[in-house]
């Protein structure tokens, strides 16, 4: 994961000036990390990054005066750049979030049973639910809620009818 982060702010720093970063070591305390003497300015980005449902932070860390000789170059403006934003870039992310694949699971019932009896199903044995053949069906990726409907067939396939869109869950500051 470091060698990959590196590599895309190498490849970030590129329109202004070819840099190679390294990875020399890791430091899992920030405070034992000593890139630059204390009284020296360094610019500091902390980054969140989630994948599935594990995710950790990021602190980067960039001495100012390793940013000094390029920092004409940081302060004009680019071709095609309107207010800080890259339409450029925009527009290639968004093309690529429409084609990304992803994993949607219907879900008819959920029901909560004690360990001892998860551990105890065998092929054969039955889980009752609460739901019907009309009751509603969620569609979701990952734990967000995406649309409603209900359970059909078409063909020899079980189907979703669509109905509505899911309503948003609201995360509470815990979940932060």
């Amino acid at each position: 994961m470091v060698h990959v982060v590196l590599n895309d702010l190498s490849a970030a720093f590129d329109p202004l000036s070819p840099v190679t970063f390294r990875f020399d070591r890791l430091e899992t305390n920030p405070r034992f990390a000593t890139i630059a003497r204390p009284a020296n300015a360094v610019i500091l980005a902390k980054l969140r990054v989630d994948m599935e449902d594990r995710g950790g932070k990021i602190a980067l860390c960039i001495p100012y005066a390793t940013l000094e000789p390029v920092r004409d170059l940081l302060l004009q403006m680019f071709l095609g750049e309107k207010f800080g934003r890259d339409s450029i870039w925009e527009t290639h992310l968004a093309n690529q979030l429409w084609q990304t694949n992803i994993e949607i699971e219907a879900v008819l019932d959920q029901v909560e049973v004690s360990l001892h009896k998860a551990l105890n199903l065998q092929v054969g044995s039955q889980i009752l639910l609460n739901a019907g053949p009309e009751s509603p069906v969620t569609l979701r990726c990952g734990t967000s809620p995406l649309f409603v409907g209900t359970m059909g067939r078409k063909e020899n396939n079980i189907a979703i009818k669509v109905h509505d869109k899911a309503p948003r869950q609201v995360k509470s500051r815990s979940e932060d």
